[in-house]
């Protein structure tokens, strides 16, 4: 098949959210593409899509329906082919896509860890009974809740910027961030403590890039593959199969990190009840090839040996 590559007269189109981190996270895939085929940056143009994500930020996550709120507009826009690949934070992802779709790209993955972020703390365990802690995220603020019963949580909605104003406004004595986002936008300066991953186990898929395509775009597909990096798509296989297992949302406090041990893959879960008052969690090691398969088995698994009552919420 004869390759045919953007130029800047007929540029590959990039759809991504217009936050600072979306726009960062776009720009890399800009770079990563300019590199391996030695284009300039011009036959690449970034195409800023609002999502309703993006649109409603006075009201929690869980009252506006889930993962999709980040990414519907954008993938609306890649079926009508006004974009031609979408680039995606893959913890905002749902684990099916659209038909007409497919997300088989994924860049090297960052930094995994969530990150304490204070100005006058450094870690969890200096904060005071009943301090605020600021978070949007079901999954933190059950983990929290399950660590730290005395502490209130209170909702953080916004980008890494409009989280990190109100905490200097007092909004909240701490708040939380993944690692991933303050080292793409380089924000060493940020107060932060990185938290182990034995004290609180990321998101599915924290810190990787995915790159959403149209399935019959076979163009697209083979320059995608240039810069397809497949150690993160083995680990974000196991994991997006285990939230999918559990029908994982936005709405479900649902924590997963697949991790390379000795030639095995090796990987953990988590769910949390949103109250912070119990949790059941998972580890097993399998080989790499047989990482989705693990994580469905996972999932399957937790629910099956879950207390009476305990998806109850869902």
């Amino acid at each position: 098949m004869t390759r045919h590559l953007p130029s800047p007269d007929a540029p590959l189109k990039i759809g991504t959210r217009g936050s600072p981190l979306a726009l960062a996270q776009a720009y890399e895939t800009r770079a990563r593409l300019t590199e391996a085929f030695d284009l300039p940056s011009e036959a690449f143009e970034i195409v800023v899509i609002k999502t309703t994500g993006d649109k409603i930020i006075d009201r929690p996550l869980k009252e506006l329906g889930g993962k999709g709120l980040f990414t519907r507009e954008i993938e609306d826009d890649l079926l009508t082919g006004r974009i031609d690949i979408a680039v995606h934070s893959m913890k905002d992802m749902p684990t099916i896509q659209p038909d007409g779709l497919i997300l088989d790209t994924y860049l090297p993955r960052e930094d995994v860890r969530d990150a304490f972020i204070s100005p006058q703390d450094s870690g969890l365990s200096d904060l005071e009974a009943g301090a605020l802690v600021g978070t949007s995220s079901l999954r933190r603020a059950a983990q929290l809740r399950y660590r730290r019963p005395d502490l209130t949580v209170v909702e953080f909605r916004g980008n890494v910027q409009t989280r990190l104003k109100k905490l200097d406004d007092g909004v909240a004595k701490a708040t939380f961030l993944a690692m991933a986002g303050l080292n793409r936008l380089e924000m060493a300066h940020v107060p932060y403590t990185a938290i182990s991953t034995r004290d609180m186990l990321p998101a599915v898929a924290q810190g990787a890039i995915g790159i959403e395509r149209r399935v019959d775009d076979t163009q697209t597909a083979d320059l995608l593959g240039a810069i397809h990096d497949t150690p993160t798509g083995q680990r974000l296989s196991a994991e997006r199969a285990f939230l999918a297992s559990l029908d994982g949302s936005c709405e479900t406090p649902i924590a997963g990190l697949a991790e390379f041990e000795d030639g095995q893959l090796r990987l953990r879960g988590q769910v949390l009840r949103p109250d912070g008052t119990d949790m059941i969690a998972d580890d097993i090691t399998c080989d790499i090839a047989d990482g989705a398969e693990a994580g469905q088995k996972m999932g399957q698994d937790m629910r099956a040996h879950a207390p009476n009552g305990f998806f109850d919420w869902y």
